[in-house]
C-alpha cells in the first residue's frame, strides 16, 4: 500500500495522508482548544453567576416534548415542580400522540400543579413538530428543552439566566448545557460517560474558544431565546435532529450560542447495543443533513459566514473521512483474505503492523484528549472512568464512520424533500430520583 502511495500524484499523497491521520490531527485539536478554552475564554467552568430576585427573574417555559413517556414522566414533572431555584416558570408538556399511560398520568399531575400545562397533538409528527406549536402557547420569554428522562440540577434556571442578561448577551440565541450520564450501571453507560464528556468537555469548549461556534445544542436541555426561535422559522420538522438543525440556522443568520460547562443535567443514555445505534444512526444523518443544507449557502458567500468555516471543515472532513475508513476498511479486510487464501503471511504481517502502528497513534492521540476532557469536566469527579476510554475509543470511534455511511442516502433524501421527523421514543428505565 505504502509503494502505491507514493505512486501517486502528490496532491493525492497528500489528501490520501491528511485521510489516514484524519482522527489522530482531530484529537490533537480538540486537546489544544480546551487547554485554549481553559486559559483564555472568559467564561470558564468556575465562572460566577448571580442570584436574581423574582422581581428581576425572566419567565421561563420549560418545555417537554412527551410521545409514550408513561416510565418517565411522572418523576420528571415532580422534580421540575418541588425541586428548582428558581420562581418565574411554567411546565407545558406537548403530548405528541401518546399511545400509553401517558394522557392520563398528566392529567393527574396537572390536578396537583398550577403552573403545569399540557397541549395534547392528536397524531404524532414529530418533536420538532410538537416543539413548533409549543411556541404558540408558551408563556416564557425563555424555552427550555427538556426531555422526559433529563433532570437538570436545581441551579440551572438561574445559571441560565446568566447567560442571557448581560449587555454582551443580546446576541446569545440558546445555551447549552453540560451533559451527565445518569445510568452507569453497564458498560456501555460508564463508556458514554467518556464519551459525552469528551464530546462537551472538549469539543464544545473548543468551539467556543475559537469562535463561539457550535455544532448542535443537547435537545436534552437547551434554553432558548424564544424570539430567535421564531426569527428563524422555528424548527425544521423534516429532520432527524431538530438539535443539529436549529444551532446551524441560529449561526448561518448571525445568531451566538454558548456552551455552558457549569451548568449540568442528567439524562439517560442507551444501554443495548441496538438502542445505540439507531440513536447514532439518527445522530449521523442529522449532521449530514445540516451539511448538505447550509454547504451551497456557505460557498456562496464564504466571508459572510466565516464564524462557521471551521463547521464546514470539519463536517467535510469527517463525511469524507467515514467514506474513506469504510472502503479502505473493506479494502484491507479483503487483502487479508486474498493474502491468506494464497498463504502470503508476509503481505499479512505487513497490513497488521501498519493497522497497529495507526492505532497507536490513535489510542495516543485519543487519551490526549479524553484525558483533558475528563480532567476540565466537573473539577475531574469523572476522571475514574479513563479506565473506560479504550472502550470507547475502538467501539464508537467506529460506529461513528459506518452510521454516517448508512444514513448518507437517507440524508440525500430528507434534503430532496422526503424527510419525516415522526419518532419512537426509547425504552426508557426510570432512575430519576426525588
Amino acid at each position: 500500500m505504502m509503494n502505491m502511495l507514493t505512486q501517486l500524484p502528490v496532491i493525492w499523497q497528500v489528501i490520501l495522508t491528511i485521510l489516514c491521520l484524519y482522527p489522530i490531527i482531530g484529537a490533537l485539536f480538540w486537546f489544544c482548544g480546551t487547554v485554549s478554552y481553559q486559559l483564555l475564554h472568559p467564561r470558564h467552568v468556575d465562572e460566577k453567576w448571580d442570584q436574581l430576585p423574582v422581581t428581576e427573574q425572566p419567565f421561563i417555559t420549560i418545555m417537554i416534548p412527551a410521545h409514550n413517556e408513561e416510565v418517565m414522566i411522572a418523576d420528571t414533572i415532580k422534580y421540575l415542580m418541588t425541586r428548582m431555584n428558581y420562581t418565574r416558570y411554567e411546565v407545558l408538556v406537548m403530548d405528541d400522540g401518546s399511545t400509553d399511560e401517558t394522557p392520563e398520568i398528566l392529567n393527574t399531575l396537572q390536578s396537583q400543579y398550577q403552573n403545569l400545562r399540557v397541549i395534547r397533538v392528536v397524531d404524532n409528527q414529530g418533536k420538532a413538530h410538537a416543539f413548533n406549536i409549543g411556541l404558540h402557547f408558551a408563556k416564557g420569554e425563555y424555552i427550555l428543552s427538556n426531555d422526559a428522562d433529563t433532570l437538570p440540577e436545581p441551579d440551572a434556571l438561574m445559571k441560565y439566566m446568566n447567560y442571557f442578561i448581560h449587555e454582551t448577551d443580546m446576541n446569545t440565541a440558546a445555551v447549552t448545557a453540560n451533559m451527565d450520564v445518569q445510568n452507569r450501571s453497564t458498560l456501555l453507560g460508564k463508556s458514554q460517560t467518556v464519551e459525552f464528556s469528551s464530546i462537551v468537555g472538549v469539543i464544545k469548549r473548543s468551539q467556543a474558544a475559537i469562535n463561539e461556534s457550535m455544532y448542535a445544542y443537547s435537545g436534552a436541555n437547551t434554553m432558548y431565546r424564544k424570539s430567535f426561535l421564531i426569527s428563524v422559522g422555528g424548527f425544521r420538522q423534516d429532520r432527524a435532529t431538530e438539535d443539529i438543525s436549529i444551532a446551524w440556522d441560529h449561526q448561518m443568520a448571525g445568531m451566538v450560542p454558548r456552551f455552558a460547562p457549569n451548568i449540568v443535567f442528567h439524562m439517560n443514555v442507551p444501554e443495548t447495543i441496538g438502542d445505540l445505534y439507531k440513536q447514532r444512526k439518527r445522530w449521523a444523518q442529522g449532521g449530514t443533513e445540516v451539511w448538505l443544507t447550509n454547504l451551497p449557502q456557505f460557498l456562496k458567500h464564504p466571508w459572510k459566514h466565516r464564524y462557521v468555516a471551521t463547521m464546514f471543515v470539519d463536517s467535510t472532513l469527517s463525511i469524507v473521512w467515514s467514506l474513506f475508513w469504510v472502503i479502505s476498511t473493506i479494502l484491507l479486510a479483503g487483502k487479508l483474505v486474498i493474502a491468506a487464501m494464497t498463504q502470503n503471511w508476509q503481505s499479512m504481517q505487513q497490513v497488521f503492523l501498519m493497522a497497529m502502528v495507526f492505532i497507536t497513534f490513535e489510542l495516543l492521540a485519543g487519551f490526549l484528549q479524553i484525558g483533558a476532557a475528563l480532567v476540565v469536566d466537573q473539577s475531574a469527579a469523572k476522571l475514574k472512568y479513563l479506565l473506560f476510554a479504550p472502550f470507547y475509543m475502538l467501539f464508537f470511534w467506529m460506529i461513528n464512520p459506518i452510521t454516517v455511511v448508512v444514513t448518507l442516502v437517507p440524508a440525500i433524501k430528507t434534503i430532496m424533500g422526503f424527510g419525516t421527523g415522526t419518532w419512537v421514543s426509547p425504552k426508557r428505565q426510570n432512575l430519576n430520583t426525588n
